[in-house]
């Protein structure tokens, strides 16, 4: 491994599903959250700045919800919610690791965490905090994904690190298809043109307009987000290689 991080500064995008337990649709595993955690901290010793924005589809799905009936706006805020607790879990497991951590949500809740605003998160980053950002972008409409592109622009993220239970992008879905295709890089353009389910079409482009790569990997296997960190070829990582 070469001594010196590729991506100083790491925005980690975890969906709710990678906290879930076994063969559960709804819950949060600790298991898997302390996991996280210690992938985490070896970041941190290494120096690297960390931010963590964790979505919220193991508590709640807002696509079933509107099925349902439920509208929209409301779903959306109920989904973000669901955020603020994965947040709360993580961050008592940040914690108990060793790590310190700050809980910054979109959304105004004074009594469990701070309100996220770019100069209080950039503070806290430089005092040595990971950051856990909560409630999405605080707006129904956007995803968890937007929020983690959104947020790697404000702070200066070096990279977003799309952290999954599969080993990279894929033409198809490899759980399901034993001849899917990994791909080991990839432009923006051709993520949009193939509309491959990385991240929503918003979140992708913003990150192209901001020239932010993107790597997706799996963050359960020991040690890979170290490797990402110092740029092994891990997973598959989506920048404008083609303009380069």
């Amino acid at each position: 491994m070469i001594s010196k991080p590729k991506y100083k500064k790491i925005l980690l995008k975890l969906s709710g599903e990678a906290l879930l337990p076994n063969n559960e649709r709804y819950g949060i595993s600790i298991d898997n959250a302390r996991w996280v955690a210690e992938e985490i901290n070896e970041l941190c010793e290494k120096g690297i700045s960390v931010a963590v924005v964790i979505g919220g589809g193991n508590i709640f799905r807002g696509v079933t919800a509107q099925e349902g009936g439920i509208n929209r706006v409301r779903a959306d805020s109920i989904g973000m919610f669901a955020t603020v607790i994965n947040g709360l879990a993580l961050l008592e497991v940040f914690e108990k690791t060793g790590i310190k951590a700050r809980l910054l949500s979109a959304r105004k809740i004074d009594a469990i965490a701070d309100l996220y605003t770019t100069d209080l998160a950039k503070s806290a980053w430089q005092e040595g905090h990971v950051l856990v950002l909560v409630g999405g972008t605080g707006n129904p409409f956007f995803s968890t994904d937007t929020a983690a592109s959104l947020r790697a622009a404000e702070l200066g993220a070096d990279a977003i690190f799309k952290g999954t239970k599969v080993d990279g992008v894929f033409d198809k879905d490899p759980l399901k298809n034993k001849n899917a295709e990994k791909f080991d890089k990839l432009s923006f353009d051709e993520v949009l043109k193939r509309n491959l389910k990385v991240m929503d079409s918003t979140s992708v482009s913003m990150c192209r307009d901001n020239n932010i790569p993107i790597v997706v990997f799996n963050v359960f296997e020991r040690g890979n987000l170290l490797k990402a960190a110092f740029g092994k070829q891990i997973g598959t990582v989506i920048y404008d290689y083609k303009n380069m």
